[in-house]
């Protein structure tokens, strides 16, 4: 979106908070007053450095630093982002994937000790590595898995209302350890829960494709969730959230999928998932729809009823049609609900630049009200497997090469475009005011981190060297960047007093 053509949400919101700044004033929902905020000292403010690291479709990783740039009066007659801390949207998560089963059967078994260690370190150490922080993490089964299989399979035509034989066995063969190996390199690391089918006999085809879930077994599901859970925690991963059914209007062929309405959906957080978790003492969130952008009758029909909304703790949305303004619609109608965005895979079907396409989701994502940014598998192999249906292209945040004799990771564009927001962006960080100019020219959007750092990633999707303006307090940095390249700025915050 250029600043002519942004969307109403962020207009109107700006004109909002500029008023209130204006009167001194802020409302619980919209932006912080810049209380305090004062210049450094003469001759200290705009000699600041600002850190610069870039990105090309050639990175193999992260971005690479570059020469730093500073603050001054001299202004370029380029195009200039401006960015002002004072008018503040939503609070960042952060940012992550999914170790699916697939992707956590490759990390244990096809990497050796040390090189498993040595990637997790750079995919989720905010020192070492590339700091993401979030994983989506399948309840079961589900495209991407070896075979199919819930926590309470028993045989055709039996059913377990009282889940005597739910068990997270299966999971503690690989997929738990990595997790844990995980959270031992950041202990921050926070796991979403989402099942793709409940167990069969809960549902109307008693298959664990298509269908949907019997009335009765409600009650059922709901302590479904609640074992899975506390099994999780009693294992050493906390669960954060789960979302209570992955794309509810989709019902594929060929995995485990689950159709569920958005009145359906009302009525089983309200009559037993929210009240199931109450009962159980679980302060793990509950988030609706976790589907995709063309789709938001659902969630709008689920938060529009009193009850569901109460028990909800924010939205999830995929990219798998529509875009990303969706979520300022959601917003617009919804202030005090969180947006989590769950999902989107990269793949063999992108065409052109890619890395202009994934750090161009980021970005859109984000500056439409997102708090995360999550994409889909961690890591898959050079086939795009393993997995049981659905996608046969799919890409991973990391590529597991193996034969024989050998395996290799190798990291693909999709671990650089996260590595342009997570390695800078830290949980608790509020997105902050940039004007952006739109696709074929600058892309952009601007955070203030907890520390008071300011971070500021720029698309050039122009196709040609582009020079330009980072005004800031009335100063100016200029910048010269190269065609179809990402750059994340880095600068020293002044400091606000408490």
């Amino acid at each position: 979106m250029n600043s002519s053509t942004a969307s109403f949400s962020e207009r109107s919101t700006a004109r909002s908070h500029w008023f209130l700044l204006l009167v001194g004033l802020c409302s619980a929902s919209g932006c912080v007053p810049a209380r305090g905020q004062e210049k450094y000292p003469a001759g200290q403010t705009w000699h600041a450095e600002i850190k610069v690291y870039e990105a090309t479709e050639k990175t193999n990783g992260e971005p690479q630093p570059q020469a730093p740039v500073h603050f001054d009066s001299t202004r370029a007659p380029e195009l200039t982002i401006t960015v002002n801390e004072a008018i503040r949207y939503q609070r960042v998560e952060g940012f992550g994937a999914s170790l699916t089963d697939s992707s956590a059967w490759l990390l244990a078994n096809k990497l050796s000790a040390e090189q498993r260690k040595e990637w997790l370190q750079r995919l989720f150490d905010p020192e070492k590595g590339i700091g993401l922080n979030l994983l989506r993490q399948p309840m079961g089964a589900s495209d991407f898995s070896r075979e199919d299989y819930t926590y309470d399979d028993v045989a055709a035509g039996e059913s377990d209302p009282q889940l005597r034989n739910f068990t997270i066995e299966r999971d503690q063969q690989y997929i738990l350890p990595v997790l844990k190996e995980i959270l031992a390199i950041n202990p921050g690391v926070r796991v979403i829960g989402t099942p793709w089918s409940p167990p069969a006999w809960m549902k109307t085809t008693q298959s664990l494709l298509k269908g949907s879930l019997k009335r009765e077994a409600y009650p059922a599901l709901a302590n479904y969730f609640v074992k899975f859970v506390k099994s999780y925690q009693q294992a050493g991963v906390p669960i954060f959230a789960v979302t209570m059914q992955n794309e509810p209007l989709n019902e594929p062929a060929d995995y485990p999928g689950m159709g569920m309405s958005s009145a359906e959906q009302a009525e089983f957080l309200t009559t037993a998932l929210g009240p199931a978790f109450h009962a159980a003492g679980l302060k793990t969130r509950i988030f609706i729809f976790d589907h995709n952008w063309d789709l938001i009758n659902f969630p709008i029909e689920v938060m529009s009823h009193p009850k569901a909304a109460a028990y909800s703790s924010g939205i999830a949305t995929h990219c798998y049609g529509g875009g990303a303004t969706a979520q300022s619609e959601l917003h617009d109608r919804f202030p005090h609900a969180d947006i989590w965005f769950t999902e989107c895979s990269g793949g063999d079907w992108q065409r052109g630049n890619l890395l202009v396409e994934q750090t161009r989701l980021i970005i859109a994502t984000m500056r439409n009200w997102s708090q995360t940014v999550i994409l889909w598998n961690l890591a898959l192999d050079q086939d795009h497997q393993p997995h049981l249906g659905g996608c046969t292209d799919c890409r991973g945040v990391v590529t597991v090469q193996h034969d024989d004799t050998s395996s290799d990771v190798i990291p693909t564009v999709d671990f650089t475009a996260l590595a342009l927001a997570s390695k800078f962006v830290r949980r608790g960080a509020e997105r902050i005011s940039s004007n952006t100019f739109g696709q074929g020219s600058l892309e952009d959007v601007a955070f203030r981190n907890p520390d008071d750092s300011l971070v500021l990633l720029v698309l050039n999707s122009s196709g040609k060297p582009v020079t330009f303006n980072i005004a800031w307090g009335g100063k100016f940095a200029v910048y010269a960047m190269k065609p179809f390249a990402a750059a994340t700025f880095v600068w020293p915050g002044r400091v606000r007093k408490q």
